[in-house]
């Protein structure tokens, strides 16, 4: 049993004042074999509170364990170890031989564990970004493009639908003019967007996005392929705009009814983490962009069009026209210049906004003579091609009295003009006369009846009223058209003689 400190001492004390184990012993009230004992592990140097290792059976086996950990790097699995010990002559349990594996993998590890040193940013110099995995709108899947500003950690994420050239170049506009300015250096990763291939372990950049980088003065540089803790910063950002964006069990988000919801959550969540104070630097990096601003380079006005796609203007129907096809776009863009480029099977059209380049309208690809015209693009113009109602304007006192007798009023003369009515002008006299008398409300009631029953005739305002008067309003209310008769018909007489 294991003594406290204060006993340990005790018994070190007795022996160096009596240079005797025996007198020691007699002294402190332990056993002879004890202060003995206490007192070898301290010539030794040993901590007396470390138990020393009993040999065990698999012990003469651990030279072998350890070639077989080195030899994978430590991915061997402990049953595969196990099966070759027994193989030559182990008698053990796999339980020893798993915490055998374990102790020797630890090791491993702990000689081959990879250093890092800390990266100290310099202002202006490095911008990373990478794709991350958006939610589904509408059973479509969406991208999440994430920047990171590395000095002053801002960060910037834009949903789109693909990651094509054409996505990336305008997700990089945007997120160059909403940061203000571009650095010397790009980090990404080795997409084939960035990347086309590798030959002798150099990367081959994709002539487009070389031209898009010497376009706003940057130089796009790829991490080493499979080692994304090379830009580390940017799948931070990633990670943390997945878990708060992308509704989960985790988070119990709310899913996006539309793309414009997605975009808004995204802006929303730049402005909230980029105005927090950072834990490293202990600053809000939108405070520290202000000061990196001085170090960036200032931005072309144009943006890099090669990748967009092919430009066109917006004609003041709210088109662009496109392989002979007219294509809509949403209100605020006429007159202005897009960029039109194919993505499979649909045209995406991308504007330059306020914050940069965005996409702003996708159509599936049509044929000459087959327009694409979406009606959330005219909110002015509702019904699409249907014939609209007409509006009632009231142009002199008769029609403006007429009209202030409510929502009935304009209903009968929009059905009147359209069912042909005659002496039209005469009727809403009669109606104003009958106003005066017995009030808007009624009046205007017995119009409204009067539009949808299709009754315009001279006493039928007069009729209604009466029955108004007497019964109230009727619970439904039969339109006169071919299909309808009062004649009583011979249903009753179906029964008969049975």
């Amino acid at each position: 049993m294991t003594k406290s400190d204060r006993e340990i001492v005790e018994i070190l004390e007795a022996f160096d004042l009596t240079r005797c184990a025996h007198s020691a012993a007699r002294l402190v009230g332990v056993d002879e074999k004890t202060v003995t004992r206490y007192v070898r592990l301290r010539d030794e140097g040993r901590d007396p509170f470390v138990r020393a290792r009993r040999p065990k059976a698999i012990g003469v086996f651990m030279p072998k364990i350890e070639e077989l950990v080195e030899a994978s790097q430590g991915r061997i699995r402990a049953d595969v170890v196990h099966s070759r010990l027994v193989a030559m002559g182990f008698t053990g349990t796999d339980r020893s031989t798993r915490r055998a594996v374990a102790e020797a993998k630890a090791a491993w590890r702990a000689g081959h564990r990879r250093a890092y040193r800390p990266w100290v940013p310099e202002p202006g110099m490095w911008l990373q970004f990478d794709w991350g995995a958006g939610p589904v709108i509408a059973g479509r899947r969406t991208s999440l493009f994430c920047a990171w500003l590395a000095w002053s950690r801002f960060r910037v994420v834009l949903p789109t639908w693909d990651q094509t050239m054409g996505s990336l170049v305008a997700c990089l506009d945007a997120a160059l003019r909403r940061i203000g300015g571009a650095p010397t250096y790009v980090l990404t990763d080795n997409a084939k967007t960035v990347t086309v291939e590798h030959v002798a372990g150099v990367a081959v950049r994709h002539p487009q996005i070389v031209a898009a980088g010497r376009h706003y003065g940057c130089k796009v540089e790829t991490c080493e392929p499979f080692d994304p803790e090379s830009k580390g910063g940017v799948e931070a950002t990633v990670k943390i705009a997945k878990a708060d964006l992308v509704p989960t069990t985790a988070n119990l988000a709310a899913g996006y009814a539309s793309f414009t919801e997605l975009a808004d959550a995204c802006f929303d969540w730049c402005e909230r983490v980029n105005t927090r104070i950072h834990r490293e630097t202990r600053a809000a990096p939108v405070a520290r962009l202000a000061e990196e601003r001085r170090h960036l380079h200032v931005l072309p006005a144009e943006p890099h069009a090669i990748a967009l796609g092919e430009e066109r203007l917006v004609g003041d129907d709210q088109t662009v026209s496109f392989g002979a096809v007219r294509y809509s776009t949403p209100p605020g863009h006429a007159g202005a210049k897009v960029w039109c480029r194919v993505v499979g099977a649909e045209l995406v059209i991308v504007a330059a906004t306020h914050t940069g380049l965005a996409e702003i309208a996708r159509h599936e690809l049509s044929t000459p003579g087959n327009p694409r015209i979406i009606d959330a693009h005219y909110p002015t113009h509702p019904g699409g091609n249907l014939p609209r109602p007409p509006k009632p304007r009231a142009r002199t006192a008769q029609e403006v009295a007429f009209l202030q007798l409510g929502e009935g009023a304009h209903r009968w003369l929009i059905e009147a003009g359209a069912h042909g009515a005659v002496r039209v002008r005469t009727k809403m006299n009669k109606a104003i006369e009958l106003a005066a008398a017995l009030g808007a409300g009624p009046v205007d009631e017995a119009l409204g009846l009067a539009a949808i029953a299709g009754r315009f005739a001279d006493d039928d305002l007069v009729s209604i009223l009466d029955h108004l008067q007497q019964a109230g309003t009727p619970g439904d209310v039969v339109t006169i058209d071919e299909t309808h008769s009062v004649q009583p018909g011979t249903g009753a007489w179906d029964r008969f003689g049975q």
